[in-house]
């Protein structure tokens, strides 16, 4: 089964961290969000990927390369015009015409079981099945609307509350698909074209069976700033599960080659990359992610910031709930808070 993960979006609510690096690439946990993906993909044997690629393709494609690292085969399809999520699909039509395919996002953080997605998508005998996450007090996403038995009925894009809740099954669209291939029929050749406001509504239109699959698992677009920090706070306090390099010590996990100065104190959970030189009287604590090469002169305090690598940070500088971007340098004894430093 061949797996497509769009990667090649703009990124634009996540800017000014996305001015230069494409969003897939912006680190969770400090790996590329993509990364993560890949590794999910792996862990359940799907080995032949498909990456869109569009702004920046080369950071993607030379973190990447073929994919051996990860025990996995990429293929690039580079968007020279965005094509929409549907439309890109069909560019890379040549290699998901010949069965069922599963279609992912690299910028999206989730632990969901693509096993019992891709079993219920056999079972129904579906054209598409969606991965639905019940409705919680957010909306801006996209909904759906099942019957009881999973079939989509109908679609609701920006719905107000009373739309929401009339008392049948809704559901947040994740984006995470499983299709069969001749619903590549329904998609037009070098045209833009997307799948919640084009496709699916063609396949309904035309009387075709797609289902919603509920999961229960976690599942975060990483799409805005207060996202960001949610899919982090959720990996430091368990409810995300993901690969963390280094040993945990009680709620932190560290690198190697740190050097931590004896009174460094820490409080809360945290991540602390490799090669990372900490002084002495810093205070780490909150729910708090440090990349690799990290500096951190004395008196330093630290709380509730995710921190990318290459950053140094001078003598008693306080950053509070900060996303700190690579290659940052912050001089001494200043005071950030709730900003995006770069």
């Amino acid at each position: 089964m061949y797996a497509f993960v769009m990667s090649a979006g703009l990124g634009t609510r996540l800017r000014p961290l996305t001015y230069t690096i494409p969003k897939p690439m912006v680190p969770v946990a400090n790996k590329p969000a993509l990364e993560h993906t890949l590794v999910l993909l792996k862990k359940y044997g799907i080995e032949d990927i498909i990456i869109n690629v569009h702004f920046m393709p080369e950071f993607i494609q030379d973190y990447f390369e073929d994919g051996s690292r990860w025990g996995v085969r990429i293929i690039y399809s580079h968007e020279k015009k965005l094509l929409g999520t549907a439309g890109g699909v069909k560019k890379a039509e040549e290699y998901l015409k010949n069965g069922t395919f599963l279609i992912m996002s690299g910028d999206g953080l989730t632990n969901i079981d693509l096993k019992k997605l891709i079993s219920f998508h056999k079972n129904k005998k579906s054209a598409v099945t969606m991965a639905l996450k019940p409705v919680s007090s957010r909306i801006e996403y996209g909904l759906t609307e099942t019957n009881k038995k999973g079939r989509i009925m109908r679609f609701l894009e920006k719905p107000t509350w009373a739309e929401t809740f009339k008392g049948v099954p809704v559901g947040i669209n994740t984006g995470i698909y499983v299709l069969e291939s001749w619903v590549l029929d329904y998609m037009p050749v070098g045209k833009e074209f997307d799948f919640a406001k084009n496709v699916f509504p063609l396949l309904l239109g035309d009387g075709k069976k797609i289902f919603g699959h509920y999961t229960d698992e976690y599942w975060c677009d990483i799409g805005n700033m207060t996202q960001y920090r949610e899919a982090h706070n959720a990996i430091l306090e368990g409810r995300a599960s993901v690969k963390i390099e280094g040993r945990k010590k009680g709620k932190i996990w560290m690198g190697s080659c740190c050097k931590i100065h004896p009174s460094a104190r820490f409080g809360g959970s945290a991540i602390i990359g490799n090669n990372c030189n900490i002084k002495a009287k810093t205070e780490i604590s909150g729910l708090t992610v440090i990349g690799n090469n990290l500096f951190v002169d004395e008196g330093a305090v630290i709380k509730n910031c995710i921190i990318w690598d290459d950053v140094h940070i001078g003598k008693g500088v306080r950053a509070e709930n900060c996303i700190i971007a690579k290659g940052t340098r912050m001089k001494e004894k200043i005071s950030v808070y709730d900003g995006i430093i770069q």
